[in-house]
């Protein structure tokens, strides 16, 4: 029997936001895994993180079901001695990809390091994704990353008003 209402998928909850906390380590860097691959070693990104400490207070994790389906994580850095915040990894679960939880978990990182009194966020990504949540190279000449890499990738974000201007030299740990 076909019935007369028409059917309809109940729209799907958005995963909370949590920070994220020294427990979940295991989990999101599975997440951050299955996102990346071993790849991710290999890249300029990745030598900011090591030896690095997390910013818990600007770190999130999207969490579905008691589990993580999204992360994005947050590093300090200075950028010719200049503090500035470093964005990445954002890692999002295929399942839950082209939702918006992405631009959601790069907002709230931004907001959250922005109220804890960073001037500028830094990351490498793709321009065409991250100028929609603000970031720009239009800043980025003079800033040098500790490796190579595509120039154009290198993206900022003011956070403050001027924050990413004047920002230049070598990036490293902070």
């Amino acid at each position: 029997m076909t019935s007369i209402y028409p059917v309809s998928k109940a729209p799907v909850s958005a995963p909370a936001l949590v920070l994220e906390m020294p427990v979940m380590e295991t989990a999101v860097t599975a997440l951050i895994d299955r996102a990346f691959g071993p790849g991710r070693f290999a890249k300029v990104s990745e030598r900011l993180r090591e030896g690095n400490r997390l910013l818990a207070d600007c770190s999130f994790v999207a969490m579905r079901g008691g589990e993580p389906v999204g992360c994005v994580r947050l590093w300090p850095v200075t950028i010719g001695g200049e503090p500035a915040a470093f964005l990445g990894p954002l890692a999002v679960d295929s399942e839950e990809r082209s939702a918006g939880l992405g631009q959601t978990l790069v907002e709230a990182a931004c907001e959250a390091a922005r109220a804890a009194g960073w001037k500028a966020v830094l990351l490498v990504g793709d321009a065409p994704y991250f100028t929609r949540a603000g970031f720009s190279a239009d800043h980025t000449w003079g800033v040098v990353m500790p490796g190579p890499v595509d120039q154009r990738r290198v993206l900022l974000k003011a956070l403050v008003e001027g924050g990413d201007q004047g920002l230049s030299g070598l990036v490293a740990v902070a």
